[in-house]
């Protein structure tokens, strides 16, 4: 099957359809065994790395469902679903570390990440080293023999740098590292991270994938190698995703391409125009041929998403730039992003950054290109930019 058949017919076996369009949802924690036979039946498969039904938690046709969606769009061997993008990201990095472990983060990652691996994996005994973004094989330099994980972000959050991951993960690998990615930015359709070395793959399921600002799901999808690591984590920590979320984001993702395909139209044009405004400084967007990163994405995406970056010129004070926000009508003031409406929000990276200083003089905004008609956005903008120079 092409790609965009597999994602309106994954996960939507007729076992548990009954001939219905969309899988049902299941809410269950207890699951009833008709015979002592059928229970140690369960108990067997389920040591077999088989789904039977056994309990809640350990899954039901609604959350297979979803994980056999996100193995078709994104590749890999399994896929675990998790209450949320940063639990997802957590369980991948618990089931790849122990005490005494090094690992090694993009300086440009999710600070949520960065928050988890400074506080919670300290405490457990396991050290971090931030890296430059744009490092690629000069990872080498950083590696340790107790360096576990190289965790890559493409582009980098906020500021939206590309990452050479093949040469990230040929590097890690001739070392015995794992290269953990969150791949969210791209969706499962964008970026291919297992055919590119990658060993999991994250996924903010609340963004794209669910693609209507109203569900909290994180996947992670792990080659042969790793997943028995992520299975087992999963069953420790005792994470899955509820039902109507999955049902949720399986709903979300037969409409993926078409909504992505809208996403990079808008988030392109609106970084065109902003390229060309007086008040802007610089836009941070991979698919503009003068980003630094274009080349890299290039090669390795297959399209761009609508989440990116502008700066504006410096001398702008704070009053000015939220006289410019406050009153825009058609992008909304609040975090995440890959929903169906479009959003803005100021930024400052430079407060995070540890390894490679963010050197900016003026305000930087982050900017999601929502499924509205473009010119529409523009205008609002161009409003807001009087705003801001009115009031500069």
């Amino acid at each position: 099957m092409k790609e965009d058949t597999k994602l309106i017919h994954a996960g939507r076996s007729q076992q548990h359809r009954h001939q219905i369009v969309n899988p049902p949802v299941y809410h269950a924690s207890t699951v009833l065994f008709p015979t002592m036979d059928a229970i140690e039946e369960a108990q067997a498969a389920r040591a077999r790395d088989e789904r039977p039904m056994v309990y809640g938690l350990s899954g039901t046709p609604t959350t297979f469902a979803l994980e056999d969606a996100v193995v078709a769009a994104e590749g890999g061997h399994r896929a675990a679903l998790f209450p949320s993008g940063l639990a997802a990201i957590m369980a991948a990095l618990l089931a790849t570390v122990r005490a005494g472990c090094h690992i090694l983060v993009t300086d440009s990652v999710y600070a949520p990440t960065r928050n988890l691996c400074d506080h919670l994996l300290k405490r457990l005994g396991v050290e971090t080293t931030y890296y430059d973004p744009l490092i690629g094989s000069g990872i080498a330099g950083l590696i340790r023999p107790n360096t576990a994980v190289v965790f890559v972000e493409a582009p980098g959050s906020l500021t939206f740098e590309m990452q050479d991951i093949p040469a990230i993960a040929e590097v890690a690998h001739r070392h015995g590292a794992l290269v953990l990615m969150d791949n969210t930015w791209a969706s499962p359709l964008f970026f291919k991270p297992f055919e590119k070395g990658v060993d999991m793959s994250i996924q903010a399921a609340t963004k794209y994938m669910g693609g209507h600002s109203d569900v909290l799901l994180g996947t992670v999808a792990a080659n042969r190698e790793t997943w028995p690591l992520l299975r087992d984590a999963q069953r420790q920590l005792g994470q899955n995703a509820a039902p109507d979320d999955c049902f949720l984001v399986l709903r979300g993702m037969r409409t993926l391409r078409v909504r992505l395909e809208r996403h990079q139209a808008n988030g392109i044009r609106l970084a065109e125009w902003l390229r060309g405004r007086p008040e802007v400084a610089r836009v941070l967007h991979p698919a503009l041929p003068d980003d630094p990163g274009h080349a890299i994405w290039k090669r390795d995406f297959l399209g761009a998403t609508g989440l990116f970056g502008f700066e504006l010129k410096p001398g702008y004070p704070r009053r000015a730039v939220a006289a410019m926000l406050d009153g825009l009508e058609h992008f909304g003031m609040g975090y995440s992003w890959g929903g169906f409406e479009s959003l803005i929000v100021p930024c400052e990276p430079a407060r995070i950054r540890t390894a490679t200083p963010w050197r900016s003089e003026g305000q930087l905004l982050r900017v999601h290109a929502g499924l509205e008609d473009v010119d529409d956005l523009i205008a609002d903008l161009a409003r807001g930019f009087e705003r801001l120079s009115a009031t500069g």
